[in-house]
C-alpha cells in the first residue's frame, strides 16, 4: 500500500504571525563578553539583545572573571578583546580549545593586524571581527561560528612566510598543521606526539610568534 501525498493545510494568519518569533527561540545563539571597557561591555550586550536569535549571557573584564562566568553559562560562542587586564585573548583563547569545550571563540578587537590574524588561527580561535565593523558584520560572524563555520581572514604568502622564518625548523610542521586548524588528535598523529607535548612545542611557537603586547586600560 503507497503512501498518499497530501498538501499541508496553510497556516492560519495567527499561526504564521508567531511561527517567526517561536523559530528564533528554539535556535537563540548564547554569547559571552570579555573585555576590560565597561562601555564596550554595556554596548555589545545592548546590542545582542537587539539582534533576534541572539542572546547575551554574561560579561567579563578579564581571564580570571572569564573563566566562572564561561564555566557557569556555557555560551554558544565567546567575544574576547585581544588585550585583557590580566592576560591576553589569544592566551584565553589557547585555553578554552586546549579545555576542548563546545564554546566557539571569536576575536573582538580594535584593528587586528598581521600578527593577531596568525595567532587566531594557531591558538584555534573561530573568528575575528574588527570592533570598527558594522554590527551586521559582527552578527553574521557569530552565525558562522555558531553553526560550525569560521569568520577568518585568509593568510596571505607573506604573512606565511614572515612566520615560518620566526619559529624553529622543528616547529614548521607543526605550524602549518595549526595554521590549516588540523584536529589537536591529528596533529598529535602526525607527528607522533602525545597531546601534551604537543601542546608545550605550541606555547613555544607562541612565544617566537608573538610581539610585546600593551597592557589595556583601566
Amino acid at each position: 500500500m503507497g503512501w498518499e501525498c497530501t498538501r499541508p493545510e496553510p497556516l492560519s494568519p495567527g499561526l504564521r504571525r508567531v511561527e517567526a518569533p517561536l523559530r528564533s527561540l528554539l535556535s537563540v545563539t548564547r554569547v559571552a563578553i570579555i573585555d576590560p571597557q565597561p562601555a564596550v561591555r554595556a554596548g555589545l550586550s545592548m546590542l545582542l539583545r537587539g539582534e533576534p536569535g541572539l542572546m547575551p549571557v554574561g560579561a567579563a573584564a578579564g581571564v580570571t572573571d572569564a573563566h566562572g562566568l564561561l564555566a557557569r553559562e556555557r555560551p554558544d560562542v565567546v567575544l574576547i578583546e585581544h588585550h585583557l587586564r590580566d592576560g591576553d585573548g589569544i592566551g584565553l583563547c589557547r585555553r578554552l580549545k586546549a579545555e576542548r569545550t563546545a564554546t566557539r571563540v571569536i576575536l573582538y578587537t580594535t584593528l587586528p593586524d598581521d600578527e593577531v590574524e596568525l595567532l587566531a588561527r594557531v591558538v584555534g580561535a573561530d573568528g575575528i571581527v574588527d570592533k570598527a565593523a558594522p554590527p551586521a558584520e559582527l552578527f553574521e560572524a557569530i552565525r558562522l561560528v555558531a553553526r560550525g563555520d569560521t569568520a577568518l581572514p585568509a593568510l596571505t604568502r607573506s604573512q606565511l612566510d614572515a612566520a615560518a622564518h620566526r619559529v624553529e625548523p622543528d616547529d614548521l610542521a607543526l605550524l602549518a598543521m595549526l595554521v590549516d586548524r588540523t584536529s589537536p588528535a591529528d596533529v598529535a598523529a602526525t607527528l607522533h606526539m602525545d597531546r601534551g607535548r604537543v601542546a608545550k612545542r605550541t606555547e613555544r611557537m607562541l612565544g617566537s610568534l608573538r610581539r610585546a603586547a600593551p597592557r589595556a586600560a583601566a
